[in-house]
């Protein structure tokens, strides 16, 4: 089924806004990083943009890849091919088939009743 990856209005793709929200939070945290600290390195002017793009109501520029890339230490390439799958999973599809996305739903081991999270595995 052809879906249209940019109209919001979407429940598949706000759910996948929400998906690619929650990973980039995760990664922000892992950098230690406030909201406002990853707004100052990204040049978003306001640190609310931050939120809206970590609760999937927004969306990472795509000519500002790289610098969110950057901030948040990961290589632009590896950073773009991570969150392509929650912003256009048909391009992902297309360009890489059946590869796994580098950011995978994994049950975190230490709780066994704790919630399933997102584990960032790096691609080498």
């Amino acid at each position: 089924m052809f879906t249209n990856t940019q109209r919001l209005s979407n429940p598949e793709v706000q759910e996948l806004r929400r998906e690619g929200g929650r990973l980039l939070k995760r990664l922000r945290e892992a950098r230690g990083l406030s909201q406002r600290e990853l707004c100052q390195l990204v040049g978003a002017g306001v640190y609310t943009f931050i939120s809206q793009i970590e609760t999937g109501r927004g969306r990472v520029p795509p000519e500002k890849l790289r610098v969110w890339a950057e901030a948040l230490g990961l290589p632009p390439a590896d950073f773009a091919k991570m969150i392509l799958p929650y912003y256009d999973p048909e391009t992902f599809a297309v360009l890489f088939g059946d590869e796994v996305p580098t950011a995978q739903v994994a049950q975190t081991s230490a709780d066994p009743t704790s919630k399933p999270g997102l584990r960032v595995v790096e691609s080498r």
